[in-house]
């Protein structure tokens, strides 16, 4: 998955990142096809480097302003995303429906919920604001459902021209990354849409693991494997490995 989430990020471009998967996508997107892409975190921090194997905990930490050309505060972080100036936002799920919009406050009614969780932190934000989202994700039924329990950072709402009736004029999810497929949404309705696989996987499968029918897009492609350096470079990233040298970095 990312691997996936960092082959989509374009070179000059601006991306309000998380911390985790997001941050080593674009780690990864940095050092391959798009040097001149700007990563922000939410604490602040404006053009920052992942240093390998020292992967930040929080937006809030020494470690994920490394390297960075300014460090300034959330809310003005805040404020260039309501200015439209970021073109990439990372979310993740525990919940996503649909109409891409995500769920990461409560399992079941909000009055009486079966699980209570983390909630959105900036996400509501990234989603609102963020000119193209981009949702990474395990692929499995209790994620993808019809409708989430909760929306706690809107997608396309219900579909059609909802989500700018509403008053978001812009952005929405662009793209659905999974461990089974790469999705995106269908330019009128708004719907979920398979566009890709991953190596080995098939349409049934992909459906399977879907708690709603989703739409197939007439060009279904197969997502290329993942290859020998980008998997070095990912585990140099990490530090998931001791045996990767300056030329996995490079």
């Amino acid at each position: 998955m990312t691997i996936t989430a960092s082959r989509l990020l374009e070179d000059g471009k601006v991306l309000f990142a998380g911390i985790g998967q997001p941050l080593v996508a674009a780690a990864v997107a940095k050092r391959r096809q798009a040097p001149h892409l700007t990563v922000l975190l939410e604490g602040g921090m404006i053009g920052v480097e992942l240093a390998p194997g020292e992967l930040p905990a929080s937006t809030n930490e020494v470690r994920a302003a490394i390297g960075a050309q300014m460090i300034t505060g959330a809310t003005d972080i805040f404020l260039m995303a309501q200015r439209g100036y970021f073109d990439y936002g990372f979310i993740g799920v525990a919940q996503v429906d649909q109409y891409g919009n995500v769920n990461t406050s409560v399992v079941g009614d909000i009055a009486k919920p079966k699980v209570r969780l983390p909630g959105p932190g900036g996400a509501n934000d990234i989603a609102s604001m963020c000119n193209q989202v981009v949702v990474v994700t395990q692929h499995e039924p209790r994620r993808f459902v019809e409708c989430v329990d909760f929306v706690t950072s809107p997608g396309f709402l219900t579909g059609g021209t909802s989500r700018r009736d509403s008053g978001l004029l812009y952005g929405g999810p662009r793209w659905v990354v999974t461990d089974l497929a790469l999705l995106d949404f269908a330019p009128d309705s708004h719907r979920m849409r398979l566009r890709a696989l991953q190596p080995g996987v098939t349409v049934d499968k992909v459906q399977a693991a879907t708690g709603f029918e989703l739409l197939v897009h007439e060009d279904v492609d197969e997502l290329a494997p993942v290859g020998d350096d980008e998997l070095a470079l990912l585990r140099y990233l990490v530090g998931a490995s001791e045996d990767n040298n300056e030329e996995a970095a490079g």
